[in-house]
C-alpha cells in the first residue's frame, strides 16, 4: 500500500455509513438468493461490511444510521432487474471503496485488512453472477437494437406521411409485430447452433416481448396526441430513454463500455429516422395529394 493521505472525521464518517448501509444491503440479499452456497457468501461479507463498520467507529467514537434509502433502492433493483444486475452494482461498490481505502496510510494494518476484504468481496461476487435474464441480456439488447433503429424510421417517414396520428400508430404497430416476430426468429435461429448453452426458445421469447413493450412505448404518443410532431418528438425522447436504460444495464451485467454503445445505437435511430423522413417528404413531393 502507498503513504496515503490524510483524511478528516467527515470522510471516515462516510466510509461508515457506507459499510453498514452495505451490511443491510448484502444482509438482505442474503435471504433472497437461492443455494446455501450463494446465501452463505453474502452472509460472510455483511458480517465483514459490520466489522468494517466498526473499525471506522473506533476513529469517529459514534454510531452512524444506514442510508436507508440505498438499501430500499437496491433492493428494488435487484427486484425488477434481476439479482445480478443488484450484485453488479456492489461489485463496482466494491471497486471504488477499495480504491479509496488504498489512499489510506500503510501503517494503519486495520485498514490493511480492509483493503484486502474488499479485493475478496470483489472476487466473491463475480463467482455469484450465474443467471438466466444475465445469460440472455446481450441476446435481447441485440434484436432491441434493431427494433429501435427499425421503428423510429418508420415512425419518422409515416409521420411525414400521413396526417391522423391514429393511423401512423395502426401502420407502425402492423410493422413493429412482423418485425417482432422477425426479430424473435432470427433469435431462436441464431442461438439454436451457438455452443453457449442458451436455450433458443427463451432467448427467442424474450427478445419478442421485450420488442413488443418497446414498440407500444413508441407508438404511444400517437394514440394519445394528434399533433405529428409532437408525437415523433415524444417517440424520439422515448427511443433516447429505452436505449440508455438498456445500454446502461448490459453495461453493468456484462461490464461492457457505456457511452460508445450508447451513443453508437442512438446516432444510428437518429440517424435512420432523419434519412426516413427525408425519403416520406420527397415521396409527399413526387406524389402530392396520393397519400394523405
Amino acid at each position: 500500500m502507498n503513504k496515503g493521505r490524510g483524511f478528516d472525521a467527515r470522510e471516515i464518517a462516510v466510509f461508515q455509513r457506507n459499510e453498514i448501509t452495505e451490511h443491510h444491503i448484502y444482509k438482505n440479499l442474503s435471504g433472497k438468493v437461492s443455494g446455501i452456497k450463494n446465501r452463505r457468501i453474502l452472509s460472510q461479507i455483511a458480517d465483514d461490511e459490520m466489522r468494517h463498520y466498526n473499525v471506522w467507529k473506533n476513529y469517529t467514537r459514534k454510531d452512524i444510521s444506514p442510508d436507508r434509502f440505498k438499501v430500499w433502492f437496491y433492493m428494488l433493483l435487484t427486484t425488477l432487474f434481476g439479482f445480478s444486475f443488484g450484485i453488479r452494482l456492489m461489485e463496482n461498490g466494491e471497486k471504488k471503496a477499495h480504491a479509496l481505502y488504498t489512499l489510506f496510510p500503510g501503517s494503519l494494518k486495520e485498514v490493511n485488512g480492509i483493503v484486502r476484504d474488499e479485493e475478496e468481496h470483489e472476487q466473491a461476487l463475480l463467482m455469484l453472477l450465474d443467471e438466466d435474464r444475465l445469460r440472455y441480456t446481450g441476446s435481447i439488447v441485440l434484436g432491441l437494437s434493431g427494433v429501435i433503429v427499425e421503428l423510429t424510421g418508420v415512425l419518422a417517414g409515416l409521420t411525414c406521411l400521413l396526417h391522423n396520428t391514429t393511423e401512423v400508430a395502426l401502420i407502425a404497430s402492423i410493422t413493429g409485430i412482423a418485425l417482432s416476430f422477425s426479430m424473435a426468429a432470427s433469435g431462436y435461429l441464431s442461438t439454436k447452433n451457438e455452443p453457449e448453452g442458451k436455450n433458443p426458445f427463451l432467448v427467442s421469447l424474450f427478445t419478442g416481448v421485450a420488442s413488443i413493450f418497446t414498440l407500444l412505448a413508441l407508438i404511444a404518443p400517437y394514440l394519445l396526441l394528434q399533433d405529428r410532431s409532437v408525437c415523433l418528438g415524444i417517440s424520439l425522447f422515448i427511443m433516447v430513454c429505452i436505449t440508455g436504460f438498456f445500454n446502461y444495464y448490459l453495461s453493468v451485467t456484462s461490464a461492457l463500455t457505456y457511452k460508445s454503445r450508447f451513443f453508437e445505437m442512438a446516432g444510428l435511430s437518429f440517424t435512420v429516422a432523419a434519412l426516413t423522413f427525408l425519403a416520406g417528404y420527397a415521396i409527399n413531393y413526387l406524389f402530392p395529394g396520393v397519400i394523405l
